[in-house]
């Protein structure tokens, strides 16, 4: 058994005649978010996947073997439920309906513009052909959303919050803020007295 313990989103950082000579290793989702795991790849070599726990493997990544070779993921087509909006009483936005009910629910969801895909669900696949929309069983990849906190990050990028501008502190008569100000210096009133010479 050949171990692997490493994982690379995308393949990032490798040279495309690596990846192009690379083993390959088709995974259904089921198989394809548990970091432990068994697979044997296109070359008949048993793979035993030991990934830190919460990674979850994308199609397209690559797995590092512990002899140095490359095994590139695909992912198994496999049952799914393919979600459209009905094309004579609907509109695209019913799709964006469909996706909310499904979050609530925490279903893994394949977004796509113009259909959803989940794992094959009777009761759901009736909830959702009662908001009229379109559900047919089909056969293909399931990539779904990872979630904005998830494990291992496949998102390439991260986003730094935005800069604010500085706005300029202006006091006014009813500047009635939370943050301290040394005390205000009170006048003086200083008399001057002329004295008269004598006379």
């Amino acid at each position: 058994m050949l171990h692997t313990s490493k994982c690379l989103p995308g393949g990032h950082g490798l040279a495309p005649a690596l990846l192009k000579r690379a083993a390959t290793v088709e995974l259904d989702w089921d198989v394809r978010q548990k970091s432990r795991f068994d697979a044997t790849d296109s070359q008949g070599r048993t793979l035993g996947v030991f990934l830190p726990r919460g990674t979850v493997v994308r199609g397209g990544d690559v797995l590092v073997a512990e002899d140095g070779s490359l095994v590139k993921v695909t992912a198994a087509p496999q049952p799914v439920l393919r979600i459209t909006h009905c094309q004579a009483h609907g509109t695209p936005f019913d799709l964006t309906r469909a996706a909310y009910h499904l979050g609530n629910r925490h279903v893994p969801i394949e977004l796509k513009p113009d259909f959803l895909q989940i794992e094959p669900d009777h009761v759901l696949a009736d909830m959702l052909r009662a908001m009229h929309l379109t559900v047919n069983e089909t056969t293909a990849p399931f990539e779904p959303e990872s979630g904005a906190y998830a494990v291992g990050g496949h998102t390439g990028h991260v986003h730094a919050p935005a800069p604010v501008a500085a706005t300029p502190h202006v006091h006014g008569p009813n500047c009635n803020h939370g943050h301290d100000h040394a005390p205000a210096v009170q006048p003086v009133a200083i008399q001057i007295h002329k004295h008269r010479p004598p006379g």
